[in-house]
Order: C-alpha cells, then sequence, then structure tokens
C-alpha cells in the first residue's frame, strides 16, 4: 500500500511518521499535488485549511485514487458525489474515540427529555493557529445534539483539541469531554479510515462522513 499525503503541518507530519515505509509522496504548497502525480498512489490522505481545497479538489478528483480529507472551514460543494468516481471519507475530526463521543451525545440529547428546562453548551479550545472558529467537531457536536445550543470558542497556546458539552438544569449539570492528548490520534485515524476504503471491497464508491463510514464497518462486524 502506498499512500500520498498532502499537507506536511502539524497533523500531515505524523501521518508522514506513522506511514513508514508505506509512504509514496508528499506535497505542499511549494509542491503542489498534480493528478498525474497523484495517480501512482494507491490512496491520498489530506490534511490542509479549507481555504486551500479548491487549489487542489479537481487534481484529486481527476487522480481518481481514494482520498480521506482532514479539511475543515470548507463548503463542499453540492455536486461533489457526482463527482467522484472513486470512495472518499470526509472528516471534520479523525478521531476514532469520537465516534464513541457521538454516541454519547445521542443519548444525551434523547434523555435529556425527561429534564426540566435543560441548556446546552458546547465549548471547544484549541492552538492558536487554527483559524476556523467554531471548530468543524463542536459544530459536529451541535449537529449530534440536535438542540439550540450556545457554541464557543477558545485559542490557546498549542492545545490539540479540547470539546465539551454541558448540559445544566436548576438542579444538575452533566459534562462531557472529549480531550486530544496527541495529534497521533487524528493520523491513526485517517490512515485506519484511508485503509478501509482501500482495502474493504463491502464499500460502494462515493463519499462518506467519517461517522457514516465507522457506523457501516462497525456493523459489518456484529
Amino acid at each position: 500500500m502506498k499512500i500520498s499525503v498532502i499537507g506536511t503541518g502539524k497533523t500531515g507530519s505524523r501521518v508522514v511518521e506513522l506511514l513508514g515505509s508505506n509512504l509514496d509522496q508528499t506535497f505542499d504548497e511549494n509542491n503542489p499535488p498534480t493528478a498525474d502525480k497523484l495517480k501512482g498512489s494507491d490512496g491520498v490522505i489530506i490534511f490542509v485549511p479549507g481555504s486551500a481545497v479548491p487549489d487542489i479538489l479537481d487534481a484529486v478528483i481527476e487522480s481518481g485514487i481514494p482520498a480521506a480529507w482532514g479539511s475543515t472551514g470548507y463548503e463542499w460543494p453540492d455536486d461533489l458525489s457526482s463527482r467522484v468516481s472513486t470512495k472518499w471519507v470526509i472528516a471534520s475530526n479523525f478521531s476514532l474515540g469520537m465516534n464513541i463521543i457521538r454516541k454519547c451525545i445521542q443519548m444525551i440529547s434523547k434523555g435529556s427529555s425527561v429534564l426540566q428546562e435543560p441548556e446546552f453548551r458546547i465549548h471547544e479550545i484549541h492552538h492558536i493557529h487554527k483559524k476556523d472558529a467554531p471548530s468543524g467537531t463542536a459544530l459536529s457536536w451541535k449537529d449530534w445534539l440536535g438542540k439550540d445550543a450556545e457554541v464557543s470558542s477558545e485559542r490557546e497556546g498549542d492545545i490539540k483539541g479540547i470539546h465539551e458539552l454541558t448540559v445544566e438544569t436548576g438542579t444538575e449539570r452533566i459534562t462531557l469531554n472529549h480531550t486530544a492528548l496527541d495529534r497521533a490520534l487524528f493520523a491513526e485515524g485517517a490512515i485506519w479510515a484511508i485503509e478501509q476504503l482501500i482495502h474493504n471491497k463491502e464499500l460502494q464508491q462515493g463519499v462518506y462522513d467519517f461517522g457514516a463510514l465507522f457506523d457501516k464497518l462497525m456493523e459489518e462486524k456484529k
């Protein structure tokens, strides 16, 4: 398996490190990818800011290879699925543990119907270089919750990612927290995802949300 990597920032660099001998090529703003260069790889993992996606999107589509996108702060075109001829996965957060959190949030949402006037707050903290606020993950938390929730952000130091949901009534407070301790967790999740796209013959062509891909593969294991 030979995997290319687009974006060699903090998370992309961890992907490169963990791929080891499975690394094919790396690309960045000084060495932009082309469809021809990408076609020699079995798949590509992409960690670039949302603002950089338009510059590489056509090349990745034209290459026709599986792709795992870890870009946030970008609004994907409505016709994306019709343009992609292979398997893609898109994630606001490639943490495998975040999918356990998703299940917990959905359970909290359902159970909160018995609480008296609950208030919901989502707070996220990331490093000072993260450009989008709130984070894509925080917005996903709100979507999973399906409730009117206040979403707030902080940018501090080199924090890898802290997300916290608080549900509060006049008599109790419930808190759910996910803290990223090392960016390797995002790299591990992206590598896991691209391996599934390449090797799992049960997966059909198309663009998958990371959570949907996770659920589908866990269902297959039952």
